[in-house]
């Protein structure tokens, strides 16, 4: 009988065209593959390490696909059938040098059952890091080389083939003597003799190490990506819920003090960034002082998520109580400054602080490196002269002035954070602050704080924004 393990068949070889036109789509396949793997090289966290393990496991297939059709154009001469002499296949890639690991993936045994003789091609020695001169494993030995978890799959499927004829296909892991594990594929099918009884078997061994370690790669890539966005949901929610109990819940125009001559109507609004960064450290807040006074602050904290919201929860909790106490706004920004420096989580904040008295409609203010609130009267709108003042937590001990304005009846003030304004490289924020302002005419004659805060955000609402915002208007009562 003619060994099955390489002059069995009796397909017909291919024409050696058909088959180079295949390594030639197969090359330029290859080629586009190895572009996208580039432009995804520089990709970070879970996403990027996903996308570069897809290339991998799509190149690994590319030259697994490169060998097939190589050793199809070749093709097994007969003299080296039953001598285990090499194989020496063409590099479809075009480059010179002998057998590599690529040139050892796939290897070809065939056990005879009747006078136990064994032949093993020489890329299956090198696949089990056999030495040639050792000789085949016979068929009975073949599960010493395998772990123990995976040998009753090897034994199953030897019994199911020698037995009851049927192909052999599986995976199973071999430790090879120097110590490396392997994933191999094998293949084969039993050869009857003439009384229907199995005379030998052949089997086709593949090592697939390199495939199941890129599948791996973006199983646990995926999973990696999977958590990642189920932290950052989470996250997301928790930054959303805090901010909600910490920041004022009224959603309305708020009257402070109420029913008082020259009392403020105050309406505010946050606006969520645009850009899909988590939720930022942003604040706002009027609060009825108990001496009849009203104290309006807006403010950001550097960072995002849970951290930064934590952050401002603190910053707003401390101004608040402070602004109770009855601490001026310029003393106030100092000691929020002293209380970021001792915050275990370092950041940096900007703030504006402004205390009202309808009594006497004076506004006293202090900033720490933010916009200036904007004043408008009369159908013209400007920025109010910044007292001295720094970011929070960017220098120790540093000094915060303040500054008074008085104020009429009719006035308009808005406070906002920098998010608000679109910034332009060449001009800063200079031009939305210029936009704002222009909108100083409709301001005046709007009858209320709500109705100015409507127009601020629908003028700026469709700019989107690469971070969150808040807004706060205050009108001046009659």
């Amino acid at each position: 009988m003619p060994s099955h393990l390489y002059a069995d068949r009796p397909a017909q070889p291919p024409e050696p065209a058909s088959v180079d036109a295949l390594i030639s789509q197969a090359r330029r396949l290859r080629g586009g593959l190895d572009a996208v793997r580039r432009d995804t090289a520089a990709g970070d966290g879970a996403q990027g390490r996903w996308q570069r393990a897809l290339c991998d496991l799509a190149v690994h297939q590319l030259d697994d696909l490169y060998d097939q059709l190589g050793q199809l154009k070749k093709g097994l001469p007969p003299s080296a059938a039953h001598d285990g002499r090499a194989q020496e296949h063409p590099d479809p890639y075009g480059n010179a040098g002998g057998a590599g690991d690529r040139h050892t993936r796939i290897g070809s045994a065939e056990w005879n059952l009747l006078t136990d003789e064994a032949n093993w091609s020489e890329e299956l020695f090198r696949i089990f890091g056999r030495s040639p001169a050792a000789g085949p494993l016979p068929l009975d030995e073949l599960g010493s080389t395998l772990f123990s978890e995976d040998q009753p799959l090897l034994t199953a499927m030897l019994t199911a083939c020698l037995v009851d004829g049927k192909p052999l296909d599986g995976e199973f892991r071999i430790v090879r003597p120097d110590g490396r594990v392997r994933t191999l594929h094998m293949r084969g099918e039993p050869v009857l003799d003439a009384d229907g009884c199995t005379a030998t078997m052949w089997a086709v061994f593949r090592d697939v190490s390199e495939l199941r370690r890129s599948r791996r790669a973006v199983h646990d890539s995926r999973e990696s990506l999977r958590h990642s966005r189920e932290l950052a949901r989470t996250e997301h929610r928790l930054a959303v819920e805090l901010q909600e109990a910490v920041l004022p819940p009224w959603r309305t125009s708020l009257r402070l003090p109420p029913d008082s001559a020259g009392s403020l109507d105050v309406a505010s609004h946050y606006l969520p960034s645009t850009a899909g960064t988590p939720i930022g450290g942003d604040w706002y807040d009027a609060l009825q002082l108990p001496d009849g006074r009203t104290l309006l602050t807006v403010g950001d904290l550097t960072g995002h998520g849970v951290t930064a919201t934590s952050g401002m929860a603190m910053m707003l909790g401390a101004l608040r109580g402070m602004a109770m106490a009855g601490i001026e706004p310029g003393p106030l920004m100092g000691w929020l400054n002293r209380l970021l420096e001792a915050s275990v989580q370092p950041a940096l904040g900007s703030a504006v602080c402004c205390r009202y008295d309808p009594a006497s409609r004076v506004l006293c203010w202090a900033q720490a490196g933010h916009p200036a609130p904007l004043l408008f009267r009369a159908g013209t709108g400007r920025a109010l002269t910044p007292p001295e003042g720094v970011l929070l937590g960017a220098t120790s001990g540093a000094a915060y002035g303040q500054a008074e304005e008085r104020l009429q009846a009719g006035d308009v003030l808005v406070l906002h954070t920098d998010g608000l304004l679109p910034y332009d490289v060449g001009l800063g924020r200079s031009n939305g602050t210029e936009r704002l302002l222009a909108l100083a005419p409709r301001l005046s004659a709007a009858g209320s704080a709500q109705d100015c805060l409507r127009t601020v955000v629908e003028e700026f609402g469709g700019d989107g924004y690469a971070g969150d915002a808040c807004v706060l208007v205050a009108r001046i009562g009659t």
